[in-house]
């Protein structure tokens, strides 16, 4: 059974896919990688390959999926599938790359917890009865995560690369899924990548934002599933 390996989003970690790491790990392994330091999206894939297993699934969530993009982009050869979830192909925007930078001014100031709790968890989640608790998760894992790794990551997903021509070449069964109601990621940015891939699949989940593997864990691992045993 082929090794399944996840991308956490920007200032997440493997908490991010606890129910998707409860539902498959009994039946292959299972992975999620750190992102580091690093200050480019390509450097940072170069890092996930270095640690991952010599061919696996690769399965990214909004930066996550920006980087298994790349990943997919350096090695082919060595993805055996590709899920993208609330992500976005295109290069950053000048003006969200411009957002940024006061941004990572506040967190090199010591106002991470306030930065995601008023710029960032905001956009992330639909209303719905578990949306507080996965919001306090949400900024658990951002202060685990740090703000060296802040600035980091903003840092390269202002860089990041365009990959629409590296999604016309993906030739592995791929997975392209959001949630209804994500803002950050809207449903329009995954109908391109379903154009772009040829052969995908678009599942659009319902009653979730941004971050679909925690607010909707059950319909997420259903279409995770199919995606597996394609």
């Amino acid at each position: 059974m082929e090794p399944l390996l996840f991308l956490p989003g920007m200032m997440c970690d493997a908490r991010l896919y606890g129910p998707q790491i409860a539902a498959f790990s009994h039946e292959r392994p299972v992975m999620v990688a750190p992102f580091g330091l690093h200050e480019t999206v390509q450097a940072v894939a170069t890092e996930v390959l270095a640690q991952a297993p010599p061919r696996f699934a690769l399965a990214g969530l909004s930066m996550g999926g920006i980087v298994a993009m790349e990943v997919i982009r350096q090695a082919p050869e060595r993805i055996t599938r590709l899920a993208l979830l609330d992500t976005n192909p295109k290069a950053e925007a000048e003006a969200i790359a411009a957002r940024r930078e006061p941004q990572i001014a506040k967190v090199q100031d010591g106002q991470l917890r306030a930065v995601m709790r008023d710029e960032m968890k905001p956009n992330y989640l639909t209303d719905g009865p578990q949306m507080g608790q996965i919001l306090d998760l949400c900024m658990a894992m951002a202060e685990t995560v740090g703000p060296a790794a802040f600035v980091a990551q903003s840092r390269a997903l202002q860089s990041r690369p365009d990959q629409q021509d590296t999604l016309r070449r993906v030739a592995v069964p791929t997975l392209i899924l959001c949630g209804e109601d994500d803002v950050l990621c809207p449903l329009h940015r995954h109908e391109l990548m379903h154009d772009l891939v040829p052969g995908s699949t678009l599942t659009v989940i319902k009653g979730a934002g941004h971050l679909p593997t925690l607010e909707q864990p059950d319909a997420t691992n259903e279409a995770l599933a199919e995606w597996l045993n394609r």
